[in-house]
Parts: C-alpha cells; sequence; structure tokens
C-alpha cells in the first residue's frame, strides 16, 4: 500500500484539489493523510475536505497538528502512516495520472533493495536558469564544485537545485530530494529516520538535510518520466526578511551536520557564496529598488550574525 502524507497551513482550496488530483491516479494511494497546522479555531481546511472525503476512492484522514511547520506536521503524518511505501507532497503539487505508477515501477526493478526514494519531476520549474547570468558567474568565480542538479556541494554546504535539470526519461542518481513530490521505502522512516526539528516553522532545507542523512544508508533517484506540476500557491508563505535568515543559518546549519567536521576551507566557501549572495541581492535592491529585496537584506544580515554568534 501507498500512504500519501501532505502538510497544509490556511490552503482549504489546495488541499481540496490535490485529493481530487489524488483520486484520479492510475495507481490510487491506500490512504492520505493530510496534516494540518492551522489553529483549532480556523476550520476552512477541515470543512473542504469534509466536503468531499466521502466521495473519494481512498481513505482520508484530516489530522491536526500539535505545533504549525512543515518538518513538524511531517512527522506527525508520518507517524500516523501504515504503507510500504509513503509519497510526500506539497499541497500546490498537482500529479499526472501515472506518477505514483511511475515510481512503484522503478521501485520493482530495485531487485538489491538499494533505492530508499524517488523524486518526481516538475515539468513547470525548469526555466533555464543555469544559463543566467547569476550562474555564469558562480562559474567563473568557482563558487561551487559540482553544478550537477540534485547535488550537493560538500565544498560550499549548497544544494543545487534539481530545477536546474533539462527533462529527461528513465531515472540519475542524486544527493538530495525536494518533499514536494518524493516516494520513500517505508524502511527509511522505520530506522528512525525523522525531520530535525530544528526546522520549525516555515521550512527551509529541512527536505536536502533528511534525505542527505537518508542518503547514508540508501540510494536516491529522480525520475523523469514520473511528472507533475507545482503551483506555487502564495497562501501561508512567510515575508522575505525570515527567507533571508534562513536562507543563510539553515544552510549552515546543514553543511554543518552533513559535512562535519567542516575544514577552514569549507568555511571559507560557505562564507565566500553567503557574501557574494549578499552583494548579488544588494545590487539588486538598489537597481529595482524592490522593497522585497531590501527585507531579504535585513534578514540575511540577522542569518550571518547568528552563525557568527554559533547556532
Amino acid at each position: 500500500m501507498l500512504t500519501v502524507v501532505t502538510p497544509t497551513f490556511r490552503r482549504p482550496q489546495e488541499a481540496r484539489d490535490l485529493l481530487l488530483n489524488l483520486s484520479r491516479q492510475s495507481l490510487l494511494p491506500g490512504e492520505v493523510i493530510l496534516v494540518d497546522g492551522a489553529p483549532p479555531d480556523e476550520r476552512a481546511t477541515e470543512e473542504a475536505v469534509a466536503e468531499i472525503a466521502d466521495s473519494l476512492p481512498f481513505e482520508c484522514f484530516y489530522l491536526r497538528s500539535p505545533e504549525r511547520g512543515t518538518a513538524v506536521q511531517r512527522n506527525f503524518g508520518i507517524d500516523c502512516a501504515h504503507g510500504e511505501l509513503v509519497a510526500l507532497l506539497d499541497d500546490d503539487v498537482r500529479l499526472e495520472p501515472d506518477f505514483f505508477s511511475r515510481m512503484v515501477e522503478v521501485f520493482e526493478k530495485d531487485a538489491r533493495h538499494e533505492v530508499g526514494g524517488i523524486v518526481g519531476y516538475r515539468t513547470n520549474t525548469h526555466s533555464g536558469v543555469a544559463d543566467s547570468e547569476r550562474w555564469r558567474w558562480y562559474r567563473r568565480l568557482n563558487i561551487f564544485s559540482t553544478y550537477e542538479p540534485g547535488r550537493y556541494d560538500f565544498a560550499s554546504g549548497y544544494p543545487i537545485n534539481n530545477n536546474l535539470q533539462p527533462p529527461f526519461t528513465g531515472t540519475r542518481e542524486v544527493d538530495f530530494m525536494t518533499t514536494a513530490c518524493a516516494v520513500w521505502r517505508r524502511e527509511v522512516f522505520d530506522s528512525g529516520l525523522r525531520f530535525d526539528l530544528f526546522f520549525r516553522d516555515y521550512g527551509v532545507l529541512e527536505d536536502a538535510h533528511f534525505s542527505l542523512r537518508a542518503r547514508r544508508q540508501w540510494k536516491l533517484l529522480q525520475c523523469g518520466d514520473a511528472h507533475c506540476i507545482e503551483l506555487h500557491a502564495a497562501g501561508g508563505r512567510v515575508d522575505r526578511r525570515k527567507i533571508g535568515y534562513k536562507s543563510v543559518v539553515n544552510y549552515y546549519y546543514v553543511f554543518r551536520d552533513i559535512a562535519r567536521p567542516l575544514t577552514w576551507a569549507q568555511r571559507y566557501r560557505f562564507w565566500r557564496f553567503q557574501l557574494f549572495e549578499f552583494g548579488r541581492i544588494a545590487a539588486s535592491a538598489v537597481r529595482r529598488r524592490r522593497r522585497m529585496d531590501l527585507l531579504e537584506l535585513r534578514g540575511r544580515i540577522e542569518g550571518l550574525l547568528a552563525v557568527m554568534r554559533g547556532i
């Protein structure tokens, strides 16, 4: 059986539409666990799910998380899951009808039982940004030691985004996976692995951290034939100041944990990248005069100070 676990927060329409989308899978999940992080007095999502729950071709469990945060909510749902495979999906992802059947087919071909997780391919997120001016400067300055999408740069602590991967068929090995559209073997969770509670509140990089730890024992793949789209729903998101802060603090936390002990060369390359990003965003703020850029800069300054003080 396959279980779907999805955290949600103040997105009743997205949660409802996801359930309808899942009902059109050629290989249906056995159960879907929707974990709501909204306060108990907010019932919009609960009511939206209740309207269609009886008509769904799978069991649907609507749960209230004791605490808000994607890491906490996913852990809560994982603890309640019964499937041999557990799909971690975002509520604003929409799967092609053969998504799960493609994923299961890859697992079934894994005769040596080496694959712990598989991530799908989001067809609307590849934008050719790898050829942008920013990435050309990354290469000119030798910012990273690898530029392959889905690989973790152990020299600087930067995960090379899977969204840089052009469309492909078959599978390819990766170091980390997003939780937007991934399927995991139950054994990965049975080993005791869970999302780190350092990533409370709004999540940044908790999925990379989780999958990098899983990779120590399991092979991770991306399936280029398991397609979905990500809608980037606006509801429940936070301001750029918090994102700026977490883009420093969370990245350093993951780097320190995954690549420990860090050498002076690794620390140098981490700070070099962070200073480059600060300068890039500052230039954008001056050129475009956008308030969001200023908020992110403020958050990054706070994050840099937090790392220097020791997180």
